[in-house]
């Protein structure tokens, strides 16, 4: 009888211990897959524009902020190496380029950089406050606003592996791309569990872009060349080929985005017009910052003002640095710059896109020289409500 009661006490014991464990794996598996959840609710945001447009000054908006991992076009690595091919066949390996970044996979660069590199080898990176910040480089604070200049001259010659982790020290990743045309090709990236992926567009108008473009002829031949499929030649493009093939970009991103739609991309898109952001550029900045799930600190919104409202439009020296410039005379510069001439083509190249996005034509060269004649229609006739359209399942 005594060996009976022995036997069910042990029974009863080894039941308990069975049950302790079995909530002792729960939990850990809980745990886990909580922190596999934080590691999905970071934020990705994907700047698509058009060289020109005002890009790199919108992506700055974005790197100076303390939680923002930026990189401005990753996806130039993958055309300079293979200038040969054309914009459409190159569309996938900037993609998977694109995911890996927002994934921190910086292994992704080994196809495109030398083998014993620093980071200074990616392009552009003294743009990116994450890289001349701890951990990346020692010299400053990710409350820092730092200066390209400043960085150059302290943090390039930090290892190549400091980017991949300052990565996955962020909350926000974000990355601004000039050479994607089609919304389309990035639905495996919306669709992908892994991401919270959403994306910016940013706009320009038309005749604008081209007279920021005469500046820097020389520096775009070569992408111009990948745009027009031309296997490596360099081209000018004085008959407004590119300009016609970024005007139709706009139009399909838009009206994807917006018109025919998935159901994954609701509330993750947001169309931006750079006249829009200079002429109210807090009020634009905050609705960015909403969108990106942002907070703006005193230091930035100091610093914002500061680059928007600077003296003149900026050199043809500084076509590719963002300094402090009057932002709306650089917007309106165009207007005494380019020729009538050249307006009139420009207008029917780009028709489409322009009436779509707000901007309006102008038919004589009195329109023209008339600063008080506002070009940009007022953006409630073209934002667009998603309680509007009608979800594609």
């Amino acid at each position: 009888m005594v060996r009976i009661r022995t036997t069910s006490a042990l029974v009863a014991i080894f039941l308990m211990i069975q049950a302790a464990l079995l909530i002792f794996m729960f939990a850990r598996q809980t745990n886990i897959m909580g922190q596999s959840d934080k590691k999905t609710s970071k934020v990705h945001i994907l700047i698509l524009s058009s060289w020109r447009s005002g890009s790199s000054f919108v992506g700055q908006l974005f790197s100076q902020h303390p939680d923002v991992f930026y990189l401005m076009e990753p996806a130039w690595h993958v055309w300079v190496t293979m200038y040969q091919s054309s914009a459409k066949v190159l569309q996938m390996a900037v993609r998977d380029l694109i995911r890996s970044v927002f994934l921190c996979d910086i292994s992704v660069f080994d196809a495109y950089l030398p083998g014993n590199r620093n980071i200074s080898d990616l392009f552009q990176w003294a743009v990116s406050r994450a890289l001349c910040a701890v951990p990346a480089c020692e010299f400053f604070q990710r409350t820092d606003i730092i200066s390209e200049m400043t960085c150059k001259a302290l943090c390039g010659k930090y290892p190549f592996g400091n980017v991949e982790q300052a990565c996955k020290t962020y909350s926000h990743i974000v990355l601004k791309e000039v050479r994607l045309f089609d919304l389309t090709a990035l639905y495996s990236l919306l669709t992908d569990p892994s991401m919270n992926l959403k994306i910016l567009h940013l706009v320009r108008d038309p005749r604008a872009v081209v007279k920021s473009r005469e500046q820097a002829v020389k520096a775009l031949a070569r992408d111009n060349g990948i745009v027009l499929n031309t296997n490596g030649t360099k081209v000018e493009d004085s008959k407004y080929e590119v300009m016609r093939e970024v005007c139709k970009s706009h139009v399909q991103i838009y009206e994807t985005a917006t018109q025919k739609f998935p159901s994954f991309l609701k509330d993750r898109y947001m169309m931006v017009r750079y006249e829009d952001l200079v002429s109210d550029p807090l009020a634009e900045i905050l609705e960015m910052y909403n969108f990106a799930n942002l907070t703006l600190t005193n230091k930035l919104e100091s610093w914002m003002y500061n680059i928007t409202h600077g003296h003149g439009p900026g050199s043809r020296k500084e076509a590719f640095k963002i300094t402090s410039r009057d932002a709306v005379n650089v917007s309106q510069a165009w207007r005494n710059i380019l020729s009538f001439h050249k307006i009139r083509k420009i207008q029917e190249v780009c028709k489409g896109a322009m009436n779509l996005l707000g901007y309006r034509l102008i038919e004589t060269e009195k329109e023209q020289k008339d600063l008080s004649l506002d070009l940009v229609l007022p953006r409630q006739q073209h934002q667009f409500a998603w309680s509007s359209f009608k979800v594609k399942k």
